[in-house]
């Protein structure tokens, strides 16, 4: 036991999971802690934020905050804004004003010289090698860590870790990266433990019974639709389409053959050839291209009826074109309706489209949870289909019962901003098991020097 206190600073704090994972570490570890500074710009974070830890004190941008205003510290915190390299958002890296966030991080750890510091990011900082079974860094991982070891002279260790291996009924990668003046932390070896979703699942609440409900369950009992999406973009055993369910108007089933066969064609890459554009996943096929694959009678009627339904859409090919947004190191594209070609028929719609996007399974973990749709995920109940409630959130990421959000239950608009706030949080019991080999190595260097 010590009665040493670690003082730590929290940025980019978010709903505080960082926080409450390294305070549960370090808490068990026999040390005492206390949070010396807290940044957060968001106010619904900030709302949240205060709320738990009776935390008045919170400062907004820090890159306003001047180094010599933060007292000092032993490690630092940072959840640090993760959309500039995310999948889910247009990945430019260090060409967003969200990736140079990580520069405040590295200025604070220079001019305050902390022992040690404790990150967390998307995986998109890295690149897969699935010939090899590896993972190494990407551009911008290289960049981080070649200021944190040889500019800033720290120990760091780095590693994707998996929600779903620390007991959390989500399958959630992301990057930790930890760093010391001293020896290197393993991130290897943590023990597993598993969970799935009924384990967190609350039973008994009201279900929905609107017109998607009611089409959804005429062609499916609540068991057959554990696991699914419903989206018009992609195929699958697991997938429902709008048309399947008839969501814009009854389908034939000569239709649903075309809309079947259509929405696997356009995503063949010899199209992009053909109509003499840069490959995109899902180009517009005219109704001649059309009929190279699918010729049927009454085509052109079927194809207008769809259109008029709202099941397809008659565009021009979208053509590749550098973005404004591209730097001096990093050329970025975008994708415009290319009007010198002819139009051609399209699947309207993705999964956010609708009033679910996906079904859980009770008997598996969640997908990754992610803001731009967890406010459509769906929930078998009592027989009937439900929205993901908040506190069922809060348990898929690992945050104690006392934890609330309750202040965002009553209307849409604030149950969405809780579905936000819980998208771009962190595991709490991942955080946790790394800051405890954190924990474990500062406190054998406190025993070592007192030796």
């Amino acid at each position: 036991m010590t009665n040493k206190t670690i003082k730590f600073i929290d940025l980019f704090a978010g709903m505080g999971g960082i926080r409450l994972g390294f305070e549960q570490a370090f808490k068990q570890a026999g040390f005492k802690t206390e949070c010396v500074f807290t940044s957060e710009i968001k106010e619904s974070a900030v709302k949240a934020y205060k709320k738990y830890f009776n935390e008045q004190n919170i400062k907004g941008d820090i890159t306003q905050i001047k180094s010599e205003d933060i007292p000092d510290f032993d490690f630092l915190l940072g959840g640090f804004p993760c959309q500039a390299f995310s999948v889910a958002g247009k990945q430019r890296g260090f060409a967003d004003t969200r990736g140079t966030l990580f520069f405040e991080i590295e200025r604070i750890i220079r001019d305050k010289k902390p022992y040690g510091f404790l990150l967390e990011n998307v995986e998109g900082l890295v690149v897969h090698d699935l010939e090899n079974n590896t993972v190494k860094p990407g551009r911008t991982l290289k960049t981080i860590l070649h200021k944190l070891e040889k500019e800033l002279d720290y120990t760091v260790t780095w590693d994707i870790l998996d929600a779903q291996d620390f007991g959390l009924a989500q399958a959630r990668r992301r990057i930790y990266i930890v760093g010391t003046k001293k020896e290197k932390v393993s991130l290897k070896n943590f023990p597993q433990k598993k969970s799935t979703f009924s384990d967190v699942m609350e039973k008994g609440c009201k279900t929905l019974n609107g017109e998607f409900s009611k089409k959804l369950f005429k062609k499916f009992k609540p068991e057959e639709l554990y696991g699914k999406a419903i989206k018009d973009k992609r195929g699958g055993e697991n997938n429902i389409h709008s048309w399947d369910i008839g969501i814009r108007g009854h389908v034939t089933q000569k239709e649903q053959n075309l809309l079947n066969a259509l929405l696997l064609e356009r995503r063949k890459k010899h199209w992009a050839e053909k109509i003499g554009i840069d490959w995109m996943d899902g180009m517009p096929l005219t109704a001649e291209q059309i009929r190279t694959f699918h010729n049927v009678e009454d085509l052109q009627l079927m194809l207008d009826k769809l259109v008029e339904q709202g099941y397809l859409v008659l565009e021009h090919p979208k053509k590749r074109v550098e973005s404004e947004n591209s730097t001096s190191d990093r050329t970025l594209y975008e994708r415009i309706p290319d009007v010198t070609k002819p139009k051609g028929y399209n699947i309207v719609t993705g999964k956010l489209s609708f009033e679910f996007s996906r079904i859980l399974n009770p008997e598996a973990v969640t997908p990754t949870l992610v803001a731009m749709d967890m406010s459509t995920i769906g929930v078998i109940d009592n027989c009937g289909i439900r929205k993901l409630t908040l506190r069922e959130g809060l348990r898929l990421f690992g945050y104690p019962e006392d934890y609330s959000l309750c202040d965002f239950e009553d209307t849409q608009k604030g149950k969405k901003q809780g579905f936000d706030l819980l998208g771009n949080t962190v595991c709490v019991p991942v955080i946790k098991a790394v800051s405890e080999r954190l924990a474990a190595q500062y406190l054998s260097e406190i025993d070592g020097g007192e030796k």
